[in-house]
């Protein structure tokens, strides 16, 4: 009941598009960009491309991230995320974390989920192409990326939870923790820089787990 509520909530935010061109896309705006593509047939046997373009990490900061919905090059529709779009057949649901998509999935009305398809010139399609080209450095990378974020979080839980039970208020009903794990510094930046990297090449993936992905950002 709760994701239907939240369905409903998100299909009311979708406020329709002024037809504007789908601009192509720039190898600069790989940091910022995600572009995917759905083609569905309609009822009168034609095919439709159906395009979402995110430009995620640009107005992060300020919770304004838009995701624009593109029916054949022309901007149909528009809706803060999370955004659901009806389009026929089912809805197409975009979702993002804090380094990048996590969801882009079209969903028909019968429940099955289809992951729409990166553009090739976009970061994550660059990432689809490499697990085609490479399927063995890409399963390796991907277990690198799970490896550093499980290595994470069992190095910075013990700090995290040293650090609450200094409060006097928690220490008298829990007691203190030390936590056995004593990384310096400069290991607590590297730490988040990798775990900043390994979140980012899963995100690549659409690959998001709130325990790992979550606590990492």
């Amino acid at each position: 009941m709760i994701k239907e509520w939240r369905q409903r909530r998100a299909l009311q935010r979708v406020m329709p598009g002024d037809g504007r061109e789908l601009q192509h896309f720039r190898w600069w705006q790989l940091p910022f960009r995600a572009l995917l593509h759905l083609r569905l047939t309609g009822d009168d046997a034609r095919r439709t491309l159906y395009t979402v373009d995110v430009r995620h990490w640009q107005n992060q900061s300020s919770g304004k991230v838009k995701a624009h919905l593109y029916r054949d090059g022309r901007l149909h529709a528009v809706s803060g995320l999370p955004a659901v779009f009806r389009v026929p057949g089912g809805t197409v649901e975009v979702r993002m974390s804090g380094f990048g998509l996590k969801r882009c999935h079209y969903v028909t009305d019968e429940g099955r989920e289809v992951q729409l398809t990166p553009d090739p010139d976009s970061a994550e399609g660059r990432r689809a192409r490499l697990d085609r080209a490479h399927p063995a450095l890409s399963r390796a990378l991907g277990l690198l990326s799970l490896g550093v974020l499980v290595a994470a979080l069992v190095v910075l839980v013990p700090q995290l939870a040293e650090q609450l039970t200094k409060s006097e208020g928690i220490a008298q009903h829990t007691g203190t923790f030390t936590s056995p794990i004593d990384v310096p510094k400069w290991g607590n930046i590297a730490i988040g820089v990798a775990t900043l990297a390994a979140s980012t090449e899963r995100a690549l993936r659409l690959r998001h787990s709130l325990l790992l992905d979550g606590a990492a950002g």
